[in-house]
């Protein structure tokens, strides 16, 4: 008898490297919202795969840019990691003006992830969407 591993050896992975990693390490996750007070929310769900994302972000308000993103995703390898690469965007070099952060697409998530299976396409639309309106909460509830 073959002795077995106790990892789960599924032979080639349809995910790349990027997106095991931001699935088994995401960044920017929040476990626990109670004490968080964010500037802006986002929340989005998908009833095709009954994905949910909740995205918090912070703003420096004179320089209309995110300096923090936070979220919680109950989703796939797929969902969490492109919500937890759209943190890592909207957050590197100082981070995101609004404008800029409201254009994300998710082929730009898709790209920085090196791909993502064509079924799993839906996942970083969420993600960019609870970014949007994370963003347009945020605008609304300080005149912007």
């Amino acid at each position: 008898m073959k002795e077995t591993s106790k990892t789960c050896d599924v032979g080639k992975w349809i995910y790349s490297e990027k997106v095991r990693e931001h699935f088994f390490n995401p960044q920017n996750m929040l476990i626990d919202d109670a004490d968080y007070e964010a500037d802006g929310i986002g929340i989005v769900g998908s009833p095709t795969c009954g994905d949910m994302m909740v995205v918090w972000i912070k703003v420096d308000s004179k320089e209309d840019r995110i300096t923090e993103c936070k979220w919680r995703t109950f989703g796939c390898a797929s969902a969490i990691a492109s919500t937890s690469m759209m943190s890592v965007m909207v957050t590197e070099n100082g981070g995101t003006e609004l404008k800029k952060a409201k254009r994300l697409t998710a082929e730009a998530i898709i790209e920085r992830l090196d791909g993502l299976p064509d079924l799993k396409y839906h996942c970083s639309v969420l993600s960019h969407q609870a970014l949007r309106e994370a963003v347009i909460d945020y605008e609304e509830n300080h005149g912007k």
